[in-house]
């Protein structure tokens, strides 16, 4: 049995890239084979694949892609059977692993999830690891008492898939939704999905003035981290919770413990790869349940193998807006 597959070949800058069909046998180990459906294009995939983050940990030549959904062909254990539809994501696909642009994949069975039965697989990876970081981030503000009668929510990083969706899943609920973001072309799409304000992202990328800024927020999704996290925790209503899933404007934090101990703020750390399964199916069960999927069709695009290197360099670059499909049978 044959697969088409992209393979990184080399990692030097910029990296090597080609399209090609293996043998099934000549895939990794793994206790269930999967025939792959759809995949999806992450800010994660597209460092790996342009050269521009260390991502890829595993041996070249290697198969990359964070997130797969699929039915499985082949399964050496009682969990799966064959013609379960299941998808996966996290646990190190993609990074460590081969993942999900591949026409067949072999996993281990403790990395999949079953698909919900109301979820069309092309839908799931509309949503991917974008969406279930997305509404874990959600959950763990609803979960230290986020409602929408408290106050606005700011979502950094508001035009990237992580961004849209959390903006889709906080307007959809019922919040007040700011949205900050670089990409003006985005605006239009943003005030479609029901963000009562949108700003630029310069607003916050320079960091606070002082340790305690006016309160703004009474939560936030923050995609960005840097500065734009440090603004955010000085700003943020008394007993507010910001939800941290994301380092595209840098790793490093410079802050005080002032919004900690005199405002109470809660900050949460928001890890989609190697969260518990039981959280893990709880969050793809409210995606499937209370994501409209008429917004869902409106913020994704289908492209082929063929076009992740070109459309990689385009989310590096900040010209892609929402979630991207790879269809990988196409």
């Amino acid at each position: 049995m044959k697969t088409r597959a992209l393979f990184i070949d080399t990692i030097s800058a910029p990296p090597h890239l080609s399209i090609r069909t293996i043998d099934v046998s000549d895939l990794p180990p793994g206790d269930v084979l999967v025939r792959v459906l759809y995949s999806s294009l992450n800010y994660k995939d597209a460092l790996a694949l342009t050269g521009s983050g260390k991502i890829i940990r595993g041996a070249l030549p290697f198969i990359p892609g964070i997130d797969l959904v699929g039915i499985v062909e082949q399964s050496d254990t009682d969990q799966w059977k064959k013609g379960d539809w299941v998808l996966a994501t996290g646990w190190g696909i993609g990074e460590h692993s081969w993942g999900g642009y591949s026409g067949c994949q072999r996993l281990q069975s403790e990395w999949l999830t079953p698909l919900p039965e109301s979820l069309a697989p092309i839908d799931s990876m509309a949503l991917g690891t974008a969406g279930l970081t997305a509404m874990l981030a959600v959950m763990a503000l609803e979960t230290h008492g986020a409602t929408p009668e408290r106050g606005e929510v700011v979502v950094t990083g508001a035009s990237g898939g992580v961004g849209t969706l959390a903006v889709t899943l906080l307007t959809h609920a019922g919040y007040s939704v700011a949205a900050s973001t670089g990409t003006a072309s985005a605006v239009p799409l943003l005030n479609e999905l029901g963000v009562s304000r949108v700003f630029a992202r310069e607003e916050l990328s320079a960091g606070p003035a002082r340790p305690l800024e006016s309160a703004r927020w009474a939560g936030a999704v923050d995609t960005v981290g840097g500065s734009t996290l440090a603004t955010l925790i000085s700003a943020m209503h008394r007993h507010a919770s910001i939800a941290v899933c994301g380092n595209a404007g840098g790793a490093e934090l410079t802050t005080t413990v002032y919004p900690f101990i005199l405002r109470g703020i809660n900050l949460f750390g928001i890890d989609s790869n190697t969260c518990p399964a039981a959280v893990r199916m709880e969050a793809w069960k409210r995606l499937a349940d209370e994501f409209p999927k008429e917004r869902l069709n409106r913020i994704t695009r289908v492209i082929s193998l063929d076009d992740l290197e070109e459309t990689a360099h385009q989310m590096i670059s900040g010209l892609t807006v929402g979630r991207i499909v790879v269809d990988v049978q196409a």
